[in-house]
């Protein structure tokens, strides 16, 4: 599910170049004010059994969506039991345009800045017409 919010007060978006200037939500787990403050991207509350997933933080990623493939950079991750009792690792991903998402860690990949992939979606979300150049 995608944020219409954006995530800082410069509109949150990066390019290839600067995204390890986002700032990532690490230390606990987030809470809805910590949503609300746009410190954490997410806050899930029927769940049990919250923990973070110990991951070094901002994470480059290619996130695998209906639409898909698109980049992003984790900024969140934790860990939860969901009502069936299944658990869930989820990731609070910044978008290259400034747009917040939440995606399961398993329709993601982590990438390095340097895969050409990541960076070949990251320019076509902030240049659209770098899709057909």
């Amino acid at each position: 599910m995608t944020d219409d919010l954006e995530f800082s007060d410069d509109g949150g978006g990066y390019d290839a170049e600067d995204w390890s200037r986002l700032t990532a939500f690490t230390g606990r787990i987030a809470t809805l004010d910590d949503v609300q403050a746009r410190k954490a991207v997410f806050a899930l509350s029927d769940t049990a059994d919250p923990r973070l997933i110990d991951m070094d933080l901002p994470q480059p990623v290619i996130w695998w969506e209906a639409d898909g493939e698109q980049a992003a950079v984790a900024v969140q991750a934790e860990s939860h039991i969901g009502p069936e009792g299944d658990e869930m690792d989820v990731l609070g991903l910044i978008l290259p345009d400034g747009g917040a998402a939440v995606a399961l860690m398993e329709d993601c990949d982590l990438v390095d800045d340097t895969d050409p992939v990541w960076r070949r979606l990251v320019e076509e979300a902030i240049d659209p017409n770098a899709a057909t150049d």
